[in-house]
């Protein structure tokens, strides 16, 4: 009987398989919002979104709302309808989302040659989750002076990358060290593990996390439901995780994936993903952290932007990263492997990591899908 990495093997090859793909005007094409971003725009606040849009962000959810007053200002909410309530209780990771994008709105500013002057929580800080209270006011000042930022030609080429990485060609430590600088910044701590024990205690931590996740089905169906599976899903809607490529479609075609599938942990699409995500993350040379002085909303936010910094320093040495999430989420379920994964790394929930992240090489991935700038400017 074939084994099922036989089969995705061969699906892998097949090009007869493989779907077509979809017929994308510029209001479904996900990728459209990565060619020339701010193209034509004379509003430099509209330039700076349109590159904004482009920070990472957890399961895609581009949980971004702004409004546009006056001439000059920027008033930027957290889309309270694009929350994860199960794998992101407290609303941290939704907060990193939108830290790195102040700070990709903040280079694109100074690129137009406009000074950004982020005011943060002007209604103060929202706990123990997020509401409808604005994240920050943003004015755009024209500064002839500003400084332009050298990583903001990196931001078209930065993507997450989820697949193994060269365990035989890992960072060297300048790649890191180069990593690390772009990521410094007051309050917030950043460092990489590559020896070798440390960083197979991480794998460990990191695959159980993975097993809890997609073992708590409220945490599991949070995911499931978010998955864009083959390029009709994809473009239409622009966000989530996207599941493509000529596999996918081939699976898609034969019924082998579907959200059903996905749901059942004994189908063959949940055994091969968990194939594939074990294999990805044992080919993980090292790993990129971040932690701060205080759990703050405010120091998620400086989290946010030293991660999007940290990324954009690593695709200009030719690195790829793919945050590792899972033990550092917050459901009753992971709270034992989130204290564990905390300790490894001499963090504690007072003042805990905030980013864990794989780092290395690997062929270079594609743009996420992104919803455009018109979905997140309010009427």
């Amino acid at each position: 009987m074939p084994t099922r990495r036989g089969i995705l093997h061969w699906l892998a090859a097949a090009a007869p398989l493989t779907a077509a793909g979809c017929s994308a005007t510029s209001a479904t094409d996900p990728a459209a919002a990565w060619r020339a971003p701010g193209l034509g725009e004379r509003d430099p606040r509209r330039f700076a979104l349109a590159h904004a849009i482009l920070a990472p962000n957890p399961h895609n959810r581009q949980p971004w709302l702004v409004d546009l007053v006056g001439a000059d200002e920027i008033v930027f909410y957290a889309d309270t309808a694009r929350l994860l309530p199960f794998t992101d209780p407290p609303n941290r990771q939704i907060t990193l989302g939108c830290g790195a994008f102040l700070e990709l709105l903040s280079q694109a500013a100074a690129e137009a040659g406009h000074r950004a002057e982020i005011a943060l929580w002007p209604e103060g800080e929202p706990q123990p989750t997020l509401d409808a209270r604005p994240v920050a006011r943003v004015r755009l000042v024209p500064d002839a002076a500003v400084a332009r930022d050298p990583l903001f030609g990196q931001i078209l080429n930065r993507h997450t990358n989820r697949a193994p990485f060269q365990m035989d060609a890992p960072p060297n430590p300048a790649e890191l060290t180069a990593v690390i600088a772009a990521a410094r910044s007051p309050g917030l701590a950043a460092g990489a593990v590559t020896e070798d024990r440390a960083r197979a205690r991480l794998i460990d931590l990191g695959w159980q996390a993975w097993e809890v996740e997609t073992a708590t089905p409220a945490t599991h169906m949070e995911s499931v439901r978010l998955m864009r599976i083959g390029a009709a899903e994809i473009a239409q809607h622009r966000d989530g995780i996207a599941l493509d490529g000529p596999m996918i479609e081939g699976l898609k075609a034969l019924g082998l994936i579907s959200r059903e599938s996905l749901a059942d942990a004994n189908s063959f699409a949940s055994k091969s993903g968990a194939d594939m995500w074990r294999d990805m993350l044992r080919a993980t040379p090292a790993f990129f952290w971040l932690k701060g002085g205080d759990n703050s909303r405010t120091t998620q936010i400086a989290a946010g932007r030293a991660y999007v910094r940290a990324q954009l320093a690593a695709t200009g040495q030719g690195l790829s990263m793919h945050p590792w999430s899972m033990s550092l989420q917050e459901f009753p379920q992971m709270a034992g492997l989130y204290a564990a994964t905390q300790s490894a790394l001499g963090a504690t929930p007072l003042a805990p990591l905030q980013m864990l992240v794989r780092i290395g090489r690997a062929k270079p991935a594609g743009p996420a899908p992104r919803r455009g700038l018109a979905a997140h400017i309010r009427p």
